[in-house]
């Protein structure tokens, strides 16, 4: 079976593996000349492509982002700069041998169904190659894996009076670095990941920094308690609580937690939304950058005039010289015949957030387009394993009919459980979203059985950080390293923290052995509390 895989970024080449283990035959088309899509740096935007800055630093712990079968070497940092996830994705396209299977600097014009695609499920796939040239495929499957981060949202109707605006103005796409912004004045529109970044870095050259935010978001740390990932914490253990307590007792806990770092309403940060019903910012840098006046937080815009920008509290700013709109992405396929995706609300309706639920055969899957309280990475290896068993004809969707009344659903349930927009409108728990797939796939980790047959490993799986070599100990799939990588996920961590020695080297494991000790005392009392 041949398959187009579209994009070489995180989603394409665990794609490209998945197919491979399955025995199928997958091309990968790759627009620029190189891989990584997102975390490949270059020093000017490309149009079409997704862009990142020069000092971008992923704010998931190596340990959840990495590949199931493919832990990321134990010297590397806990947060990494881009320039080693680039580097770590090097290394596993050589370790699997991927790079035969893309061909560089070929961009996918057009891809359509064949005239007897209600009998073979065939695609059509139209490129155009680095000389200039098109070239015509036939595909028996299609996994798109442009991701969702290409096409810039500039909202300019949104602010009246910016076609008066006498500075500079650019969305965070284009930036790259704080370089242009000495002694100037700033205004960072939007209050997401990447704004909290811009705003944090400008300020430590601009004169002054705004950081403007129309509903104010929560914000942790990624150095929790005892100076530990706060990624680490994300455990099954912690999944069952979030399953047996009320919303509203946990919502509480969690804004009681946050505030006594730093008071949120004091802030100016306090958002309109409670803790778990949006992802929220993650930024170490930025309430220190409040508290010193380096970063002052304003509410929404309400015009601009010339160089005076005007905010809804009647407060304004005179003098501005550059406003950055980190007000986030549009998603599009445009390669993709219109009638092939399926609409549900705002949003593309997929089945298992992958499959297109409305064509005569499941033959065109999208990988990567999903937005959860984990990394991308082991996501979308799931669901490319998912999407490889389907292709092979080891697991069989539903009818139509079925899959779709299982998006609508879906809708239903992310409107309900999340703040979500035309920009954001997908989102899941990450813990429940793998294991949703892994059970179809055959590899979910039967808590049970370990239990009663493998306690010490029970112990890490049900209590420690929900990584993904946990869904290679069992079934289709199943690497004899598992295990081992599962007993060692800690020793990666304090890897590269060896960097200078002490008489005893204990806070790591006391620190750890403490928190795992405090989980399991609140599993057992609510245990008692049941019978």
């Amino acid at each position: 079976m041949k398959v187009a895989v579209i994009g070489a970024g995180p989603s394409g080449l665990t794609s490209l593996k998945a197919c491979l283990d399955e025995g199928l035959e997958p091309t990968c088309f790759e627009s620029s000349d190189d891989m990584g899509g997102l975390w490949k740096f270059k020093d000017v935007s490309e149009p079409n492509r997704a862009s990142i800055y020069r000092s971008l630093t992923i704010n998931i712990w190596k340990e959840m982002m990495c590949y199931s079968d493919f832990p990321i070497p134990a010297d590397y940092p806990n947060y990494m700069h881009h320039s080693k996830i680039l580097k770590y994705f090097r290394m596993y396209a050589d370790h699997f041998k991927l790079l035969q299977h893309i061909r560089f600097q070929t961009s996918v014009k057009k891809i359509t169904q064949r005239p007897d695609f209600s009998r073979t499920g065939q695609w059509e796939v139209v490129v155009g190659t680095k000389d200039g040239n098109e070239e015509s495929h036939i595909f028996d499957a299609i996994i798109c894996c442009s991701g969702h981060f290409n096409y810039p949202n500039l909202p300019l109707k949104d602010f009246p009076g910016i076609e008066t605006f006498e500075g500079n103005y650019f969305h965070s796409w284009d930036y790259k670095g704080p370089e242009d912004m000495y002694g100037k004045r700033v205004v960072v529109i939007g209050i997401g990941n990447s704004g909290g970044d811009i705003a944090v870095e400008t300020s430590r050259v601009a004169e002054e920094v705004f950081l403007s935010t129309r509903s104010g978001a929560w914000v942790i740390r990624q150095v929790s308690d005892n100076g530990l990932p706060v990624d680490m914490f994300n455990t099954r253990f912690v999944h069952v609580m979030l399953k047996l307590l009320p919303m509203s007792l946990l919502n509480w806990l969690g804004e009681k937690k946050l505030n006594s770092m730093y008071d949120h309403a004091m802030y100016g940060l306090k958002p309109k939304h409670r803790l778990l019903s949006q992802i929220p910012v993650i930024n170490d840098d930025l309430p220190f950058k409040i508290l010193s006046g380096g970063v002052i937080v304003k509410p929404n815009i309400k015009s601009i005039h010339g160089s005076t920008v005007v905010f809804e509290d009647g407060s304004s700013v005179e003098n501005v010289d550059t406003i950055v709109f980190a007000t986030g992405y549009n998603y599009d396929f445009p390669y993709l015949p219109k009638n092939a995706l399926y609409k549900s609300g705002h949003r593309v309706g997929l089945y298992k957030h992958v499959f297109a639920p409305n064509l005569d055969h499941p033959t065109l899957a999208i990988v990567g387009f999903i937005h959860s309280d984990g990394a991308i990475m082991p996501q979308a290896e799931m669901q490319a394993r998912y999407v490889a068993r389907v292709f092979k004809g080891h697991k069989k969707l539903p009818s139509n009919q079925a899959m779709i009344k299982a998006v609508e659903k879906d809708t239903r349930n992310i409107e309900k459980n999340y703040i979500t927009s035309k920009l954001t409108p997908i989102q899941v728990d990450f813990v429940e979203y793998m294991d949703n797939l892994a059970k179809d796939i055959g590899v979910r980790p039967s808590l049970l059985w370990l239990f009663f047959t493998d306690f010490p490993l029970f112990k890490r799986v049900f209590w420690g950080p929900v990584t993904a070599y946990q869904y290679r100990l069992f079934g289709p799939g199943k690497w004899d390293g598992a295990r081992q990588a599962i007993f060692t996920q800690f020793d990666r961590m304090y890897q590269p923290m060896k960097t200078r020695k002490v008489l005893k080297e204990i806070f790591f494991s006391m620190g750890l052995r403490n928190k795992l000790e405090d989980q399991q005392k609140i599993f057992v009392i609510i245990l008692v509390s049941f019978f």
